[in-house]
């Protein structure tokens, strides 16, 4: 009885350790690390959200089309040290004109991860290096 307690425990332990570890994503799965890409346009929509925020931008295209790309932030209390809200000097609301810097998708899909925005007023933000403890 008592071998089968403690299996169940150390199943138990083995099973909490290995879970976290299995749920962070690494961005170099998902994005391009050495190429960086500058878009400009309306923020269609925001979410601040843990562990990742997201920003929704409406680029328009050459041929007068839009594509709603879709930028993956840090978390929202990483968002907030940086000043980064739903107030304040730094918010971005829908329909602010930006532009961003970011890590493109690897696979050519209109997704990013965000590093930096300017602001309508020209204001730079730093978002992000590129590393997911930004």
């Amino acid at each position: 009885m008592l071998r089968r307690i403690l299996g169940y425990v150390a199943l138990w332990g083995w099973l909490m350790t290995c879970g976290p570890l299995q749920a962070h994503h690494s961005l170099a799965g998902v994005y391009d690390m050495k190429a960086e890409k500058e878009l400009s346009g309306e923020v269609a929509q925001i979410k601040f959200s843990n562990p990742h925020g997201s920003l929704t931008l409406a680029v328009k295209n050459p041929d007068g089309s839009t594509t709603e790309w879709v930028l993956t932030l840090g978390s929202a209390t990483a968002l907030a040290q940086r000043g980064i809200g739903k107030t304040g000097p730094n918010a971005l609301h829908a329909g602010d004109k930006i532009s961003v810097k970011l890590l493109p998708a690897r696979d050519g899909s209109p997704l990013g991860f965000l590093k930096t925005v300017t602001m309508p007023d020209g204001r730079v933000i730093q978002i992000s290096a590129g590393n997911p403890n930004d």
